[in-house]
């Protein structure tokens, strides 16, 4: 079994674990599969809106399928989580992600 069935399979077994959804996401993204990558990270920030990562690698997947703007509103959504749950590490790293975007 290749590590992305194996990914499949966490995420069917646990579909409320964001981490799960996440780390599927990674896999699409290394892949270059955008819109998969994008799917996987939004149903794990549905599953946790504070699941802060999520926020991060999902502008990251925006940028490169060339969604700039959504990547913006991605990253100002992440900002306020971030802060929220008090993650200034990854506040910093989603606010220079913005700039490379302006």
């Amino acid at each position: 079994m290749s590590r992305f069935e194996q990914l499949q399979k966490l995420v069917a077994q646990s579909p409320d674990d964001p981490m799960t959804h996440y780390v599927l996401g990674l896999e699409f993204a290394n892949q270059e599969r955008w819109d998969e990558a994008i799917a996987a990270y939004d149903r794990a920030l549905e599953v946790d809106c504070n699941y802060i990562a999520a926020y991060y690698h999902k502008a990251r997947a925006e940028i490169r399928g060339g969604w700039r703007e959504s990547a913006v509103g991605t990253l100002r959504a992440g900002q306020v989580a971030a802060r929220a749950v008090g993650d200034e590490k990854t506040w910093a790293e989603m606010q220079d992600l913005a700039e490379t975007i302006a």
